[in-house]
């Protein structure tokens, strides 16, 4: 990505010392392409009492392949501030907690965050005590600070330092509104996670699901957002008509759902910037699974008529839809290939459900899963190169396999967890989960390796999560 510079943007003082080139989120980052001169050192001023979410899993000294310690983000005056924690200073060990969480979750680092580690003094942001830092064998260390202007904006410094080699590897800085500090958090983890893995970054990214409550019978379902961590947790719609299976448009500004008032199924595009939204297409019977094609066009869904379910594509602005399926069985889904070449669905016109491929206009339609059980909800990994589904033998797991239906492999074990997403750099599937014993339904995720499973906190039960791609 091309990094352009924030123009209109004065830095003075310390803050210009330690950071040549803040940003403003809504731009790429700067990466600044000099070193930065060291400013003063003043004394620290001692910290108020935080008491935040403390991390979990904390331990006290570093000593594994992939340490990253990342400590308090200091400020050099306690200032208050509209964010959270109140002051500055609170909001240091808040940011270097959102960046811990992040790094601690997708099987590749081993951090180390604020909770277990020394304050660090402001003037250190440039200069670590990499002595220090040796002692404690961490190999990596995340570094940063915080400032608040006259105008409540947030000026938050972002570094990464190779401890072994006592040399800076990468810098952003990010000027946000208080409410948005978490963005400059993710921000910072997307830098040293791409720095770090060579992978495209996730974590400035968002999620939608379906919220849920009320009895088994009678289920509330609303559309809802989160950040990638369950922060900053928003309802969309207000529950009046049940709401499923929600995808973000490609460039992030809308999302498709389906919608079901008095018993019609409706397909809907909500526009995130303004509020608004949209009839795409209303079904002629029972409806399912609207998906987007990579240009943001097409809406892909499927619709059953007379008993037979197949698969429809119709424009995203709404019109006339295209039969792309016509089988004496039940097609279901779709989901297209990251180059928008093919598309795969679920289809039982063998008997059972079980994936096939197709190519986008609906011609070369052929079956590639083979291995026992039966397999539902397909969906292509945004590198192209794998499609995780959920595997029904018994229980339903999540599952991975290669577009051929070759080299399948769990991912979860547990009694019921379906409808995986991808995180927007394929390397974290998203799925929900229902509890065997009380039925109630909670989104988690799980690395490529199956080992780092990861509940995310929601204020209800939820289901039909959908990853959305990186924030600008």
């Amino acid at each position: 990505m091309r990094s352009t510079p924030v123009t209109g943007l004065r830095v003075t003082g310390l803050c210009a010392a330690l950071l040549c080139a803040p940003l403003a989120l809504s731009a790429p980052p700067v990466h600044a392409q000099q070193a930065a001169p060291k400013g003063p050192q003043p004394a620290a001023t001692p910290a108020p009492a935080v008491d935040s979410s403390p991390e979990e899993d904390v331990v006290g000294t570093i000593n594994n392949d992939a340490a990253i310690a990342i400590p308090v983000f200091p400020t050099d005056e306690m200032l208050p501030t509209a964010a959270e924690g109140g002051n500055t200073e609170a909001l240091g060990r808040n940011l270097a907690r959102v960046i811990f969480g992040d790094l601690k979750n997708n099987g590749l680092f081993r951090p180390v965050g604020p909770d277990a580690l020394p304050r660090i003094a402001y003037g250190e942001v440039t200069a670590p005590t990499f002595p220090n830092w040796r002692a404690r064998s961490a190999e990596m260390l995340v570094q940063g600070f915080v400032r608040a202007a006259p105008d409540g904006r947030l000026t938050v410094g972002c570094y990464l330092y190779d401890v072994a080699l006592g040399s800076e590897l990468a810098r952003q800085g990010y000027v946000v509104k208080p409410e948005e500090w978490r963005r400059a958090a993710h921000k910072c983890a997307d830098m040293v996670y791409a720095r770090l893995s060579g992978e495209s970054p996730f974590f400035d990214s968002k999620i939608a699901y379906i919220a849920e409550t009320g009895p088994k019978g009678n289920r509330r379902k609303q559309l809802a957002i989160m950040d990638s961590d369950g922060a900053n947790h928003r309802f969309i719609t207000n529950g009046q008509s049940t709401a499923l299976t929600p995808r973000y448009s490609p460039d992030y500004s809308k999302i498709a759902y389906l919608s079901f008032l008095n018993g019609t199924p409706r397909i809907y595009v909500y526009d995130i910037g303004t509020g608004q939204q949209r009839l795409v297409t209303e079904g002629k019977g029972p409806t399912f699974a609207p998906r987007w094609s990579p240009d943001g066009k097409y809406i892909l869904y499927s619709m059953a008529i007379a008993g037979n379910t197949d698969i429809y594509r119709v424009p995203a602005t709404g019109g006339d839809s295209v039969k792309l399926t016509d089988s004496p069985g039940i097609d279901v889904g779709g989901s297209y290939s990251p180059d928008g070449q093919r598309i795969v669905f679920e289809s039982d016109r063998s008997g059972s459900q079980q994936v096939y491929v197709m190519n986008a206009d609906g011609t070369n339609q052929k079956r590639i899963s083979f291995f026992g059980g039966r397999a539902a909800t397909p969906e292509w990994s945004p590198r192209g190169d794998q499609i995780a589904f959920t595997h029904i033998a018994g229980n339903l797991r999540i599952a991975v396999m290669n577009p051929s239906g070759g080299d399948m492999r769990y991912l979860t074990d547990s009694w019921q967890d379906e409808a995986p997403t991808w995180s927007p750099n394929g390397r974290i599937v998203q799925f929900f989960r229902t509890a065997k014993t009380t039925g109630k339904t909670s989104i988690w995720q799980v690395d490529l390796t199956g080992r780092n499973e990861r509940r995310l906190n929601t204020p209800v039960d939820a289901s039909d999560p959908a990853w959305g791609p990186v924030l600008p």
